[in-house]
């Protein structure tokens, strides 16, 4: 299973970006994915999970900002990550789970989770 991520970069607060998730060997029809995200020094944090039934669900620090899809029968994963504020600056981690998508104090932890390499996100005042 590799998840690969793309979509990171430099904004400035207010502005948007897209963060994408291609997968290759992984059950997407019977897997939740979502985004998680971690600062140096914080814990690991789930901010937005969709699931095979195209449910998805949203932390409270970023709802109504950001916007997780999964088309339907493809390999990929995004997240539209809008109204960016500088304490959005994290490297952000595409992840996969055939059960569900749970805590984790570091991302990339070893376990039952699939992780993709991570790609930066920096917002700048």
């Amino acid at each position: 299973v590799t998840l690969v991520e793309s979509g990171g970069g430099s904004v400035q607060a207010g502005g948007s970006r897209r963060l994408s998730c291609t997968g290759y060997g992984v059950p997407f029809e019977e897997s939740e994915m979502g985004w998680y995200r971690q600062v140096p020094g914080n814990e690991c944090e789930l901010v937005a999970s969709i699931s095979s039934d195209g449910s998805s669900w949203y932390a409270d620090s970023v709802k109504d900002r950001f916007t997780i899809s999964q088309p339907r029968g493809k390999n990929t994963v995004s997240m539209d990550i809008n109204n960016l504020e500088p304490d959005a600056t994290a490297m952000y981690y595409c992840a996969l789970d055939v059960l569900s998508l749970i805590h984790w104090q570091a991302c990339q932890a070893a376990g039952r989770t699939y992780w993709g390499q991570g790609t930066q996100v920096t917002v700048s005042s």
